[in-house]
């Protein structure tokens, strides 16, 4: 059977825009990999009757319903109580949810005594599956009534994705006949038409697995879903598709289940014993930002040089004033001379270096926005890419020019 579920978020500053709904996006994408389907998602304030009105009509089109927020202690806090009356269940105290308040209390406001009012997170669905919270304070809850899946999970973020991880999968599991796997692939440098327009034959003719795209800030995911009676059999559907996205798209795929283009490149620096180091002009720091976001990029990373003028690019990089006179800073010249110099300067054995033209205006030679060059030096010598890439404004040029010096960087890892 193929079950289907809609997510009620509850709170009003979701619907002011205060906040934005990532709940939603993480139980999709969880839910999904289930095997279990969204339909709807419904956004309600703290308002009774309205919040009565969405889950009557959810409960007529979905097996599963999925509410976030409005479990806490205060006025507004109302999502127990009426679905408790949506669907004929009153609310009983759990002491051993309350004793868990008290030591959360006790541990994290030792100075601050819990008020009263906090119990009342304690009162929960008579009957229900309690999902006790190692992450907060209020407890999540799950019941079926009227032929309906009940999961209820709190708001904030960091507690909804460690209670829906830890609590209502292992509860959801049970309404999957068998294993279901997934397996991301990322691509950078193809834009999301393109791989969509190589693909969709493939697309369409699957069934299982599944191939899905899901556009990304200069990136896109590849997503293939498998459902098979054990994890082994759901891992053979999954990897002959693999290899075809692979062969179809060739280098662009630049890994699998992994966070970015940095950490895959990361990895590879640590294997193969390479340190690295960057000078950045139009990038203004970020390649050195993305990277050392990184936990254990100190192994190898050994420092950049913002260049963001001709005088420091000449006294720190030593880039040849010849050079800056004759082809500008915003050159292929420029951007060798800089991943050269940096190499030298900051003694590792790799180095990245950017200069180009990050808007809103054309610089003083003429160049146009988004015109970058990226230049990767190494101990065979130095290599260089033009980029012309105007639209989507600064932060989207100097971002994409970021990830194609990683890019770069992946490549030569790659062969080495």
């Amino acid at each position: 059977m193929s079950y289907t579920a809609e997510l009620i978020a509850v709170g009003t500053e979701l619907l002011l825009g205060n906040i934005a709904n990532t709940d939603a996006q993480m139980l999709s994408r969880g839910l999904s990999e289930l095997g279990i389907n969204v339909f709807y998602h419904t956004v309600v304030g703290d308002n009774p009757q309205r919040l009565q009105a969405a889950v009557d009509l959810a409960k007529t089109r979905a097996d599963i319903i999925i509410t976030t927020g409005g479990l806490g202690p205060t006025c507004d806090d109302l999502t127990k109580n009426v679905l408790a009356q949506c669907f004929g269940r009153k609310l009983v105290y759990d002491e051993t949810s309350a004793k868990r308040i008290e030591r959360y209390f006790q541990q994290l406001h030792t100075k601050r005594p819990m008020t009263a009012n906090n119990y009342q997170q304690a009162m929960l669905p008579e009957g229900c599956t309690i999902f006790s919270n190692d992450w907060g304070t209020a407890p999540g809850c799950a019941f079926e009534a009227e032929g309906v899946h009940v999961i209820m999970l709190p708001g904030p973020p960091r507690e909804c994705a460690a209670m829906f991880q830890h609590r209502a999968v292992p509860y959801l599991k049970r309404f999957s006949d068998g294993e279901i796997c997934s397996r991301t692939l990322r691509v950078f440098g193809l834009g999301e038409s393109s791989v969509e327009d190589q693909l969709r034959d493939r697309m369409n003719t699957l069934t299982n697995p599944t191939l899905a795209p899901y556009a990304k800030e200069g990136e896109v995911e590849l997503r293939i879903t498998a459902k098979a009676h054990t994890h082994a059999e759901a891992q053979a559907l999954i990897a002959p598709v693999e290899a075809e996205v692979r062969d179809l798209l060739g280098d662009a795929v630049y890994g699998a289940d992994v966070d970015s283009l940095e950490a895959v490149v990361l990895e590879l620096l640590r294997e193969k014993q390479f340190t690295l180091g960057c000078a950045e002009s139009c990038t203004g720091g970020l390649i050195a930002k993305r990277f050392t976001d990184l936990p254990g990029a100190s192994a190898v990373f050994r420092g950049g040089i913002v260049s963001y003028t001709n005088t420091v690019k000449e006294g720190l990089l030593k880039v040849p004033q010849a050079l800056l006179e004759e082809y500008g800073a915003v050159s292929a010249q420029v951007a060798e001379a800089m991943a050269q110099g940096a190499r030298q300067a900051l003694g590792c054995d790799l180095a990245v270096a950017t200069t180009g033209v990050a808007g809103p205006d054309s610089d003083d030679r003429g160049n146009p926005v988004g015109l970058v060059f990226v230049a990767l030096s190494t101990s065979e010598g130095t290599q260089v890419k033009r980029l012309e890439s105007p639209a989507g404004g600064r932060p989207r040029i100097r971002n994409t020019a970021a990830s194609h010096a990683f890019q770069l960087l992946l490549h030569y890892l790659q062969r080495v």
